[in-house]
């Protein structure tokens, strides 16, 4: 299959990109730095430098991974815009140039994330949940897999991976913890009772393989381990992996104070639940959280 990735320099991007070409897949990634794509996603790949020169190349599969760190600065209005234009605003684009290309991919496999469910509470969540509430998060993802949606239009396959909270060794949302737990400095957000639905990378990479691989994976995908954990019981698992104590807590005033909108990020939470997958027999690899932090700590 020839595969064309956007998003394919980044944390899942590389790990993809290296599982496609390891099983012989030939690989395409749009970059906005196409001179970093064979070093960071292996020899063989064909770095693209502009859109306008996907609806040039016949591809059967297109997997769209773009969008810069929703955790990589304060929610300003600049930064909203930034976040959008990177998700909704190239997928639109991307959508827009596939369908007037003469063969248009029949697979168009999209990120989203379990901020599409907005603040769940307690609640499990499935494919079929509505969202629980509204805030910006949600709303970006909402509008991001309507982008995606676009691709129907020429009657391709279309999958919205809503993907928790990656973990896996070098980067995810783990790297950002590893040092101050690693200093005893580590603790729980607020109450520590919002949930955090996670998956390892090793199985996100491998979800993203079913998708493309399975004509019955379609519509909403929930890509997130089926054991999701509170944050007082991920903290207490990650210190303890560390052999470091996790008696520190951030109150939610602080955090709010210190993150403003970014905040909703760390107090708000969704228990959600793979449903789809498990339905047709997926297999993860690290179904529990101890699994996963060992295989990411080393």
């Amino acid at each position: 299959m020839h595969i064309l990735v956007t998003g394919g320099t980044g944390f899942i991007g590389r790990a993809l990109c290296r599982a496609l070409i390891a099983r012989g897949d030939h690989v395409s990634v749009y970059s906005r730095r196409p001179e970093t794509v064979t070093r960071l996603c292996g020899s063989g790949v064909n770095p693209i430098e502009a859109l306008d020169q996907v609806d040039d190349i016949q591809t059967d599969a297109v997997v769209n991974l773009a969008g810069e760190s929703i955790a990589g600065g304060l929610w300003t209005a600049s930064r909203k815009q930034l976040l959008r234009d990177s998700r909704v605003g190239l997928t639109e684009e991307l959508c827009s140039r596939l369908a007037r290309a003469p063969h248009p991919p029949p697979v168009f496999i999209s990120g989203s994330a379990t901020g599409f469910y907005g603040n769940g509470a307690d609640s499990p969540l499935t494919e079929d949940s509505d969202p629980a509430s509204s805030d910006f998060a949600q709303q970006l993802c909402q509008d991001w897999e309507e982008a995606a949606d676009l691709a129907t239009y020429w009657g391709a396959r279309v999958v919205k991976l809503r993907i928790g909270l990656v973990m896996g060794p070098g980067g995810g949302f783990l790297k950002p913890l590893r040092l101050p737990f690693s200093l005893g400095l580590g603790g729980r957000l607020g109450n520590g009772q919002q949930w955090m639905s996670w998956i390892s990378l090793k199985d996100v990479v491998s979800v993203l393989l079913f998708a493309l691989d399975h004509d019955s994976c379609r519509g909403p995908c929930n890509a997130v381990a089926p054991e999701p954990v509170t944050n007082a019981e991920f903290t207490r698992t990650l210190a303890t992996q560390l052999h470091r104590p996790a008696i520190l807590a951030v109150p939610a005033f602080a955090l709010r104070l210190m993150f403003r909108d970014l905040s909703d990020l760390m107090l708000h939470g969704q228990r959600v639940l793979p449903a789809k997958l498990l339905a047709t027999g997926f297999q993860f690899q690290h179904n529990t959280l101890d699994s996963a932090l060992n295989a990411a700590l080393e």
